[in-house]
């Protein structure tokens, strides 16, 4: 069985990871990961308490290499929700940095202290484990529960390579990229594309712990190759580029810009271009899925567009009407179920074995996919129409006036759904009309997909990733 990280098996003396002035190579995170292996190797099941630190790598690849599936948890999830994913997943050990502070619902479980400075272990490889069934269970992550409590989407070993070797072949990806980003590692974006993607390519990775504009400008000036962000941070970016010629030069010089999580209005795809020469691409995925599309490194950026399908994946757009269809996928980067909830399990799948995202999208005539937005709250029904929130939305920041912008459906007894803009206006003052913005989308898409009502927010509610969630956006 080929390792999920061969080069971790080498144990080479070149840098792996490093958290501002700690960093561990090959040879450091190998021991120090092959020690915490075999004192958890009879755990049946792990917690990570998942902070951006070297001890959350340190034990994200131990549970990996002792072949015992972790569970990596987000410090911030309030107590309620924590019970509910330690109660669900079950783990007997909890992994943490030993000055972290766990909360009360950990406290039943054992806690072993990672030790990630480089003196754990012998600094070789010797010792490790044989490595597990693809099939064998590496990671379980706990969706965001919009929709009732999380559920732990179980992700098997041969699903991470299958998406990590996909990007490889988008990517051009290799041991001589360095990737900088400041992603929380509990998360698939930040863990599994962010860390295990390097390790698995034999390359590193440069955590920022926080992000900022700053961190991006130094470790991009510094040598990095690759930034991944998500669209609060490549906007952060954007509305500072033009007076930074110091960010513009360092983006320019990386081999690749990828935002994923959400989709990045064009306003700051354009803006980007424009000042460094250079294009963020944009991938697509889901916790259920990992990766299924991604624009290419050679070529083939568009804003509004996510790539065609990766190596391996099989894509469809289900009932489509209006050019707008459900994503629906098959292939090896699929999880392999809801832990203990085989009936959500099934009612994800269709009867012929296509998994439904519930994401709404379109095709461009070579292929590439124009997510709509989520069947549940971006779909919306109006005289007749489907509309799609996203490209409303992308019409809205186009506006001078307009900072953010978010758009839902709300019931209207003549149209079936009206479409409502909550906008964030670039001038609180002096905020851009409601028929100026009603106008001005018209103008741009079509008279139908104007906005009927408008309200004005000081700020759009959003998760940790950066995600609008509309379903905080009510009268």
């Amino acid at each position: 069985m080929s390792p999920l990280l061969p080069r971790l098996y080498a144990a080479e003396p070149r840098e792996a990871i490093r958290f501002g002035e700690h960093a561990l190579t090959y040879a450091e995170l190998a021991g120090s990961a092959g020690a915490l292996a075999r004192r958890i190797a009879d755990a049946g099941r792990v917690a990570v308490w998942a902070t951006p630190t070297p001890a959350t790598v340190v034990g994200v690849v131990a549970a990996l290499v002792a072949g015992v599936p972790a569970v990596p948890l987000n410090p911030k999830t309030g107590e309620r929700e924590l019970t509910h994913i330690v109660g669900d997943s079950e783990p007997t050990v909890v992994l943490a940095g030993p000055d972290d502070q766990l909360p009360p619902a950990l406290a039943a479980l054992e806690r072993i202290d990672v030790i990630a400075d480089g003196t754990a272990g012998d600094g070789t490889a010797g010792g490790l484990p044989a490595e597990p069934a693809d099939s064998a269970p590496a990671l379980i992550v706990y969706t965001s529960g919009t929709t009732g409590p999380p559920k732990g989407a179980v992700l098997p070993r041969r699903a991470l390579a299958a998406t990590l070797d996909a990007l490889q072949d988008a990517w051009a990806w290799t041991a001589d990229d360095v990737l900088v980003h400041g992603l929380p590692l509990f998360h698939v974006h930040g863990l599994i594309l962010g860390v295990l993607g390097p390790l698995r390519r034999g390359g590193s990775v440069r955590h920022l712990g926080r992000f900022s504009v700053e961190g991006v400008t130094r470790e991009l000036t510094a040598g990095a190759t690759m930034l991944f962000g998500v669209p609060t941070m490549y906007h952060r970016i954007a509305e500072v580029i033009d007076a930074r010629p110091e960010l513009a030069k360092a983006l320019a010089g990386a081999r690749l810009l990828v935002s994923g999580s959400a989709a990045l209005p064009a306003p700051d795809h354009r803006r980007i271009a424009r000042a460094a020469g250079r294009p963020v691409i944009e991938r697509y995925g889901m916790t259920e899925t990992l990766m299924l599309c991604a624009q290419r490194a050679d070529g083939g950026a568009r804003p509004g567009a996510v790539g065609t399908p990766l190596p391996g994946v099989e894509l469809r757009l289900a009932e489509e009407a209006d050019g707008i269809g459900e994503i629906q996928v098959r292939g090896p980067s699929l999880f392999s179920g809801y832990l203990n909830r085989p009936d959500a399990t099934a009612a994800a799948f269709t009867e012929d074995g296509w998994f439904r995202t519930g994401d709404m999208a379109s095709r461009d005539p070579d292929g590439q996919v124009r997510i709509v937005g989520r069947k549940a709250t971006d779909l919306i029904k109006s005289g007749g129409y489907k509309i799609g929130a996203g490209e409303i939305e992308n019409a809205l920041l186009d506006h001078p006036g307009v900072r953010e912008a978010a758009v839902t459906g709300e019931p209207d007894e003549d149209l079936g759904e009206r479409i409502v803009a909550w906008v964030v206006p670039s001038d609180p003052q002096l905020p851009p009309s409601k028929v100026e913005l009603a106008d001005h989308v018209a103008n741009q898409l079509a008279p139908h997909k104007r906005p009927r009502v408008v309200r004005y927010l000081s700020e759009l509610p959003r998760n940790e990733m950066g995600k609008i969630m509309k379903r905080a956006l009510h009268v």
